[in-house]
């Protein structure tokens, strides 16, 4: 499978992004899709996930600012990140596991192409 990840710019702080990732190659419906993140300098880390049921997670820095959602007709998994501040700043990539479940970094099998945030303060 494929992932195209697109949405990302320059905002100001307290402004709000939408992520998208279209995934090709075979449905995704029955795997775990998430966003994760890599700053300057820094290891890449989880940001959001969400199950085959649409079971979400999310790391706590993010927690009641971002959303992730996903629609199976179209192939698609979509961060909304509201309220950004200046330490959200990185490149996003969305990620596909080999499971259903929530996807953690060791189970991922494939990786989007990275869309780069930049929130100004």
């Amino acid at each position: 499978v494929q992932l195209q990840a697109s949405g990302g710019g320059l905002v100001q702080a307290g402004g709000s992004l939408r992520l998208s990732c279209v995934a090709s190659g075979r449905t995704v419906s029955n795997y775990g899709l998430g966003w994760f993140r890599q700053a300057p300098g820094k290891e890449r880390e989880f940001v959001a996930a969400i199950t085959w049921t649409e079971r979400t997670a999310y790391t706590d820095s993010v927690k009641g600012r971002f959303t992730i959602s996903r629609d199976n007709v179209k192939n698609t998994v979509y961060l909304q990140m509201n309220s950004l501040k200046p330490e959200d700043t990185a490149v996003y990539y969305c990620a596909i596991s080999r499971s259903p479940g929530i996807v953690v970094i060791n189970e991922v099998t494939s990786w989007g192409q990275g869309t780069l945030v930049t929130v100004s303060s």
